[in-house]
């Protein structure tokens, strides 16, 4: 059983990986396609121009991550039935809001913004372009909601049968958890987008063409990218390590490498982990920074891995490097667009090639620092599936072989890959042929 646990989790984490890299895409671009609409609409034809193009790179990563996201689906019946069949009537209504309201949203406005743009109003063309926006990122809460009752399981009731019961849908979509979880998750997308704003901004400015273009694009997405990288850090960053510290204070235990319980517990800048000798090597501490972020007392004391059973451990390496991998590119993404805000004031940041290659070359770290926080929160909930309810060995099929699982994930993986090359191929046309080759039409009066 050991083994056809272990296939199913790191099959659904592939899959569940991949798909996450479209969602990020259309929820950090619906913010400025809307925006950009909204100029066009009032008479701005480089907005409209610039918002049609973004559209079509917000099509494909749509329309693959509904491909990808199918089979997300599919998996809770196919390897985690059991887990289905004791939480579905909580997990189920959530995931049916998503697909009911959010996705139907979504959907029905894209078209509309695709293909009504002369035979709708020009107030209702604007409304659609943010109706994509809120259906993306309505669709992003019912899923983080989802996930964050599985973090932080309230609103619920066990029956007789061992079956968990959904006793408040409110208290689920409520829920402080959820909420600075789901700020946290939104800002970190619109970082992404913003960083594909500024990247590809930048690409037509170093390679001197639609330059009106590039210089839109790189001053929206470095002054946005700005905000949302100071906001990923504070309050959201912050108000959701408040909430793994009160309820998940071993997972805070393994993302700081802290083993022993200390008072006055310093930050690890940087360190690597030994777990067979429960120490953290060569690290760079700064004194009692960890107890006052996680407690805003720099005497107070934080609970190390050593006061809690191996078997209640997460695996800590994988959440360590995670979670450094994932502020220390935050701390990057802070840097990088307030250097661009200050040669914006200056008025010299279209001429410094040098910062232009790196907003260019940066664009896909915001991804990686996406994936990774998602690494820190799954891997860091381990050994449970639902927290302090149910273990992740408890959740999957139990008629289902590791070798079924395996030859699956290897069809996922060509599947996929070929998806990929073919993602790759759409945009990197899509950003080759430029906003100029969109015709500028506006919509209707």
């Amino acid at each position: 059983m050991e083994g056809a646990v272990l296939a199913s989790r790191i099959q659904f984490a592939f899959t569940i990986m991949f798909h996450y890299l479209f969602p990020i895409g259309t929820m950090g671009l619906a913010p400025f396609i809307a925006f950009y609409t909204l100029k066009g609409v009032r008479g701005d034809d480089g907005a409209m121009i610039s918002a049609r193009f973004f559209a079509k790179i917000f099509v494909v990563n749509f329309a693959i991550g509904v491909v990808t996201g199918i089979p997300m689906e599919f998996q809770f019946g196919t390897n985690w039935a059991a887990f289905a069949s004791r939480s579905g009537s909580v997990v189920g209504q959530t995931l049916a809001m998503e697909s009911v309201f959010a996705f139907l949203l979504e959907s029905v406005f894209l078209g509309v913004f695709l293909y009504g743009r002369r035979r709708v109003p020009a107030g209702f063309y604007a409304f659609a372009a943010f109706a994509v926006w809120a259906g993306s990122w309505l669709s992003g809460f019912f899923i983080v909601a989802t996930n964050a009752w599985m973090q932080h399981p309230v609103g619920y009731a066990i029956g007789s049968n061992g079956v968990i019961e959904l006793r408040s849908i409110g208290a689920v979509l409520l829920s402080p958890f959820a909420w600075w979880q789901y700020l946290h998750v939104m800002t970190g997308a619109l970082l992404a987008g913003a960083f594909i704003v500024a990247g590809i901004g930048a690409y037509y400015l170093l390679g001197r063409r639609s330059e009106a273009f590039g210089t839109r694009f790189v001053r929206t997405g470095t002054l946005v990218g700005l905000v949302a990288a100071l906001i990923a850090v504070f309050p959201t960053g912050d108000r959701n390590s408040s909430n793994i510290t009160q309820y998940q204070p071993v997972k805070l235990a393994a993302m700081e490498g802290l083993f022993e319980s200390k008072t006055g517990a310093p930050l690890a800048i940087i360190g690597m982990p030994d777990v067979q000798h429960e120490t953290l090597i060569d690290p760079i501490y700064v004194p009692s920074l960890l107890s006052f972020l996680a407690y805003g007392n720099f005497h107070a004391n934080v609970r190390g891995l050593r006061e809690y059973p191996r078997s209640a451990r997460p695996p800590i390496e994988l959440t360590y490097y995670a979670y450094h991998v994932m502020v220390g590119l935050g701390t990057i993404f802070v840097v990088i667009t307030a250097a661009g805000a200050l040669l914006l004031i200056g008025k010299r940041l279209y001429r410094s090639r040098w910062l232009l290659w790196i907003i260019m070359l940066a664009m896909p770290f915001p991804y990686v620092a996406n994936e990774a926080g998602w690494v820190v929160s799954e891997v860091g909930r381990q050994p449970w599936m639902i927290y302090g309810l149910m273990r992740t060995a408890e959740a999957t099929s139990p008629n289902v072989a590791a070798g079924e699982t395996v030859f699956t994930a290897i069809g996922f993986l060509g599947m996929y890959f070929l998806l990929g090359v073919l993602f790759l191929l759409l945009i990197l046309r899509e950003i080759a042929l430029g906003p100029s080759a969109e015709p500028a039409l506006a919509p209707a009066p």
